[in-house]
């Protein structure tokens, strides 16, 4: 622990700057200009530099890149298929989410559409925000809700709710999908008019 703490000070910008204020010390000793003080001139230089020197910058975070968070996501999604698999949905709903999860397997399917969402951090959020957080939560409101409203007859059944919310998540996901399609199509375009360019 201290021989790395040693190593660090080594390395660091005070230590740095304090070396070059000592080597200039020494400079003026063999000049003649320091005199008998010499010593003196040297260790003052060293301090003044070091403490002139900017202040060390911590290490950035290690954050895990979307390429990583991708990958984790499609474990999630591996779980919640699992999960959705012991659920009893009725026909419409069920249809919804089939359509749905189809559409989130296809973008989270390692390919193009994984590599434009690799650079694309706002939809890998959406992406993990859809499997982890607004499908589960879906499909469980609709459980715990479905058999209170037996016993409340009148209101909106939980069924429509959880309709609605499919077809939201399903829309959203769409336009994730169709933003990376843009995406690729703006590249195509892109290298064309490069290699017609470059041929004239």
């Amino acid at each position: 622990m201290a021989t790395s703490k040693a190593l660090a000070y080594l390395e660091s910008r005070k230590n740095l700057t304090g070396s070059a204020g000592g080597l200039l010390g020494l400079v003026l000793t063999f000049t003649g200009v320091a005199g008998p003080y010499w010593p003196v001139v040297v260790a003052g230089l060293y301090g003044a530099g070091a403490l002139i020197a900017p202040p060390e910058r911590p290490p950035l975070p290690d954050f895990p890149t979307p390429s990583a968070q991708l990958d984790a996501l499609r474990d999630d999604f591996e779980q919640l298929g699992a999960y959705l698999a012991e659920v009893d949905l009725p026909p419409a709903a069920a249809g919804r989410l089939a359509k749905l999860r189809d559409l989130l397997a296809a973008l989270l399917d390692p390919g193009w559409a994984a590599e434009l969402l690799a650079q694309d951090p706002e939809g890998v959020h959406v992406l993990s925000r859809a499997v982890r957080q607004d499908i589960p939560e879906a499909v469980d409101s609709f459980v715990r809700t479905r058999w209170w409203t037996r016993m409340t007859p009148g209101q909106e059944s939980p069924e429509r709710h959880l309709e609605r919310q499919l077809a939201v998540l399903t829309e959203e996901a769409e336009q994730l999908a169709a933003g990376l399609r843009e995406t690729e199509a703006r590249r195509q375009e892109t290298h064309t008019r490069y290699l017609e360019e470059r041929g004239n």
